[in-house]
């Protein structure tokens, strides 16, 4: 079983930063997909920031040149920088961990470890 744990979310200004971190704890060897969605009210869970099984990252357009999503494996922890933050960028944000198949991480959506999420908020 794996558990997930976010901290780091926060109240912010348009244009500040913050980084979200992502704890995995329980049986995490072989866990190489990982990702970062969110959700704001009213709107569909989407994709933010992804790292696949080869160690590739894809970010949805809208927040790339603005997050990076990174990972410590000795700490087993999943990072996500947010600079120039938008107050679009609001949103509960999660993270998300599966195992490939067959060597390829199936879409965010369908990753079977959720945490609890942590709300980011961005005012104007």
């Amino acid at each position: 079983q794996v558990q997930l744990v976010e901290s780091g979310g926060g109240s912010v200004q348009a244009g500040g930063s913050l980084r979200l971190s992502c704890a995995a704890y329980g049986y995490t060897d072989g866990l190489y997909c990982m990702a970062w969605l969110r959700q704001a009210p009213g709107k569909e869970r989407e994709g933010v920031a992804s790292i696949g099984s080869d160690g590739g990252r894809s970010y949805a357009d809208s927040v790339k040149g603005r997050f990076t999503i990174s990972q410590d494996s000795a700490k087993n922890t999943l990072y996500l920088q947010m600079n120039s933050l938008k107050p679009e960028d609001t949103a509960m944000y999660y993270c998300a961990a599966a195992y490939p198949r067959s060597g390829h991480c199936p879409r965010p959506a369908d990753f079977g470890y959720w945490g609890q999420g942590t709300q980011v908020t961005v005012s104007s």
